[in-house]
């Protein structure tokens, strides 16, 4: 109770200002601590073991091999800033009451696999060979009761590998799965906000229920030959905003209504301000992979994004049909290299309407979609092909020599936008995000940064995607 005061009435004294700052230095006392002079060990032939109260700053905890550590349902685990938690092979994080990851700015937290290396130079390794896809171990896992999971300024690396029964039986998930992170309670709280995630299997992170805010994250080469890299189903309801994909294997951001549990709320997902870059490529099933997807009932909006070099363009899906009657979208900007990705900016048999908001504009370019378009035809997009470059401060545009899926945002590359832009003044303003999780510094959502006045995740005037 002392805890939560604390929270409120610090989040109460807080002064919202017009762009995200990391200004929270309070820390909660270390409840419970827990000591890093051994490892999270599964003993006595068991593969489970609890784990609850707060790990330590700048402490490192080592979770043994084939370990699946478990936060019950009436517990809490904390990690203070500038923790890491080096994950075993096939070991698991599992949640079923609360985890707070409270990483800063300055000393953000790391779950990961220790003494794997990236290799991200464009064209350095093949998929077989890259550590971004070794799926070491299982990945989070919120089971249909977890109440509340945040992660701030934290990496979560090198996951995908895939759930065993144990796993399945005590989260109430497939043995199958490979997701990074799980979350499937549609009462329950997901935050992820500042924080990266990177490599996976499959989906890197599947709501298959629940309230969610993700803020201004970086995902880098999620997923291997399919899976989206934020994939939410039926009973999803929140806001992504200002999030930075590269290099993934199929979607960055997609919502479906499919599976709403009894009670559960219609997906609705408002989507604005993201950038997504080289996305689709490894996917191999024909006509996915890109930037955004809306599909099968669900409803929502977005606006405001960047997709550069996407395989394919925002997709609104007809069969199984969107909730098109609660839907809207402008202001999304589209780059192509080639022809063959101009020629997918409304993607070839799917339901997106070209607004008149939207870069390259329907309103100047007669020849790329002439007034006969309708949604779903075949059009060629020879007009467009090279134009409106976004004019980030260092990407190489057009690109040349490698596959588009080889890039990783860690390889010296930069996504701010120059003073000269086609993405500045462009965005609206006037939408709202949906905001259903807590706002508090601690146990919730830090910021809900508003929908920026440039395209894109990144602002000219430093609001939107610190990293």
């Amino acid at each position: 109770m002392i805890l939560i005061a604390l929270a409120a009435s610090f989040s109460g004294c807080r002064k919202w200002k017009g762009q995200h700052s990391d200004v929270y230095n309070y820390t909660p006392p270390a409840a419970n601590p827990i000591s890093d002079k051994a490892p999270l060990s599964c003993g006595g032939g068991s593969t489970v073991v609890a784990v609850k109260g707060t790990m330590l700053t700048g402490k490192t905890y080592n979770v043994n091999d084939g370990c699946d550590i478990v936060i019950n349902a009436t517990d809490t685990l904390l990690m203070q800033p500038g923790v890491t938690l080096n994950m075993g092979a096939r070991s698991s994080l599992i949640v079923l009451g609360t985890l707070v990851s409270n990483g800063s700015k300055d000393q953000p937290n790391r779950i990961t696999a220790p003494n794997l290396v990236k290799k991200d130079a464009p064209g350095a390794v093949t998929i077989a060979q890259d550590s971004a896809y070794a799926g070491h171990w299982k990945g989070i896992i919120g089971g249909p009761n977890c109440n509340l999971m945040v992660l701030r300024w934290t990496h979560v690396e090198y996951a995908g590998f895939t759930e065993g029964t144990t796993t399945a039986n005590l989260a109430s998930a497939g043995s199958g799965n490979q997701y990074s992170i799980l979350f499937a309670n549609y009462k329950g709280n997901f935050i992820m906000e500042d924080s990266w995630l990177y490599g996976g299997v499959d989906d890197p992170i599947r709501i298959s229920a629940g309230k969610v805010a993700f803020f201004r994250n970086t995902f880098e080469k999620n997923g291997i030959h399919g899976g989206d890299c934020v994939n939410v189903k039926g009973g999803t309801t929140g806001t992504m905003a200002y999030n930075l994909f590269i290099g993934t294997a199929t979607n960055g951001q997609k919502a479906s209504n499919k599976g709403q549990a009894t009670g559960a709320p219609q997906t609705n997902i408002v989507m604005y301000n993201n950038t997504f870059i080289s996305g689709g490529y490894r996917q191999v099933q024909s006509g996915r992979g890109g930037c955004i997807n809306y599909e099968e009932g669900a409803a929502g909006m977005y606006y405001n994004n960047v997709a550069v070099n996407c395989k394919f363009g925002y997709r609104v899906v007809g069969s199984p049909i969107a909730d098109i009657a609660h839907m809207s979208y402008g202001n999304n900007f589209q780059y192509a290299d080639s022809l063959v990705v101009a020629n997918q900016f409304y993607p070839t048999g799917y339901i997106t309407q070209p607004q008149p908001t939207d870069i390259p504009s329907i309103t100047t370019s007669a020849k790329y979609l002439p007034a006969t378009y309708k949604p779903g035809d075949i059009y060629d997009g020879t007009d467009v092909v090279q134009k409106n470059n976004p004019m980030f401060v260092n990407f190489p545009l057009p690109t040349s020599g490698h596959a588009l899926a080889d890039y990783a945002a860690v390889y010296t590359y930069n996504f701010h936008i120059q003073a000269n832009s086609p993405l500045i003044g462009k965005g609206n303003t006037t939408i709202k995000p949906l905001i259903v999780v807590p706002i508090d510094p601690i146990y919730g959502l830090s910021e809900a940064t508003q929908p920026g006045a440039d395209l894109g995740c990144y602002q000219l005037n430093g609001v939107g995607n610190k990293h």
